[in-house]
């Protein structure tokens, strides 16, 4: 294992929780994304995936919304993984009956707490809201399982209103409440002190449901748990409805190398996880995305390229093969000799400094002329050259 932290880090005392709780979302949240429809095979295989890489809690769907997503759940829940299987519920009986119909270890009951949900969407009162939570809490803990209440639009509900929902919640037996920033319109700032005011109310755990709308999801989940919290909702490749949920390997990776919080996961798999979830749901990465993105282990640049070669630190946080990846040199109008040493001595091939120098100057002319340097290009290139020798 290696990696490079900046020295500053560990000037900054932070308060994390004693134990994070990871409780991933890919199957029902993720699965939202507009477009993305993922059959029984294709979750099986994703839900494994997780297991493997060591998530706490897989909440793999809701099972209210069709048979076939009921025939899902039931079937990963009877798997036997280690990870802890829940779906997803909305505050009504028939619902919760459906939950425990599949086997479920638990069930997050969601109901909407904001003015603007009341008004608009429920057309209900906050004592009505505040029963129908209540009520759904005691029907769930009398299956005997384990229950969540996430307040929909928690970030911007009335503070005072939603302290009290968390209280009441936590007086009927749930064993945990979600903050549930639904359209990411939170800053980390603000998330610090929404936590901070939770967790002065309540001693049950506390988890961070961020949508990223702003790029923030991340930032804020961090913020939540330096708060107080200790659960974090997450997605594998960060998508979700809208902008998407908080990156599932970028959360990991950040907290385990940033700082110094292992999760004691299988992170070698992170890799091979984030490839099946893209396969399966169409939702290409961008080639900058952190982590896992195609770019985020190649270099081109010549003077980035002698450094990585010297030591990969210089130009990467933490060793690929950390996430299952591998590094790659590409070559471009800004490789220089050593990039294009390396190489030729991939393919073990042998040339002169006149040749290598010759090589270079090909590979540059070449991708200004609009053709990329695959290996089949650079092959034919020093071919040219060494022929031009004889």
């Amino acid at each position: 294992m290696k990696f490079f932290v900046s020295p500053f880090n560990k000037k900054v005392k932070l308060k994390f929780p004693d134990r994070i709780i990871i409780y991933d979302t890919t199957l029902r949240d993720g699965e939202q994304t507009p477009g993305v429809c993922l059959n029984l095979n294709e979750k099986l295989e994703i839900s494994k995936k997780l297991d493997e890489l060591g998530v706490d809690q897989i909440e793999v769907g809701f099972p209210v919304v069709s048979e076939k997503e009921k025939e899902s759940v039931k079937t990963i829940a009877n798997e036997g993984l280690n990870a802890e299987i829940l779906a997803l519920s909305r505050a009504k009986k028939e619902d919760i009956d459906t939950a425990v119909s599949c086997d479920v270890d638990g069930v997050i009951i969601f109901l909407a707490t904001s003015d603007l949900h009341l008004k608009y969407k429920l057309h209900m009162t906050q004592q009505q809201i505040l029963d129908m939570c209540l009520d759904s809490i005691e029907y769930a803990k009398d299956h005997g399982i384990f229950v969540a209440f996430s307040a929909e639009d928690a970030t911007r509900t009335n503070l005072s209103f939603l302290k009290n929902v968390y209280k009441k919640a936590e007086e009927y037996g749930a064993n945990r409440v979600h903050i549930a920033d639904t359209v990411g319109a939170i800053h980390p700032q603000a998330m610090f002190f929404l936590v901070k005011n939770i967790r002065d109310e309540i001693n049950i755990d506390i988890g961070l449901h961020c949508h990223n709308d702003f790029g923030l999801a991340l930032a804020n989940s961090i913020s939540g748990l330096l708060a107080g919290g200790n659960a974090v909702s997450t997605t594998v490749n960060g998508i979700g409805e809208r902008a998407g949920n908080t990156p599932l390997e970028e959360l990991i990776m950040a907290l385990k190398i940033l700082y110094g919080i292992d999760l004691k996961l299988n992170i070698e798999v992170l890799y091979e996880l984030s490839e099946i979830v893209e396969k399966y749901t169409s939702v290409k990465k961008a080639v900058n995305k952190p982590i896992v993105g195609k770019n985020v282990f190649r270099h081109e640049s010549g003077i980035h390229v002698d450094a990585v070669i010297e030591e990969p630190l210089t130009y990467e946080p933490f060793l690929p093969e950390l996430v299952g990846r591998k590094r790659k040199i590409i070559l471009g109008k800004h490789s220089g000799s050593r990039a294009i040493k390396a190489k030729l001595d991939e393919y073990g091939i042998k040339v002169t400094k006149d040749e290598l120098c010759k090589i270079v100057e090909k590979v540059k002319e070449k991708r200004e002329e609009g053709v990329y340097i695959t290996d089949d290009v650079f092959c034919k290139i020093v071919k040219e050259v060494k022929k031009e020798n004889d």
